[in-house]
């Protein structure tokens, strides 16, 4: 069975950035200041968090 789970990369106003599954992602969410993604792997979505930490877009949690 494939696995079809999307993932984002979430800056919460903390400014930390966590990778999430697509279906915990609430375009509503106050907590959440901005989005990057959908991913197709967490793996893919780990790749680009460091590249976010390291352009100092987010903090590491």
């Amino acid at each position: 069975m494939e696995n079809t789970q999307l993932w984002y990369i979430v800056k919460r106003k903390a400014q930390n950035c966590e990778i999430v599954p697509s279906n915990l992602v609430r375009d509503d969410d106050p907590e959440i200041i901005e989005k990057w993604g959908t991913y197709a792997s967490q793996e893919e979505a780990i790749a680009h968090r460091v590249g976010l930490i390291r352009a100092g877009k987010c903090q590491p949690i």
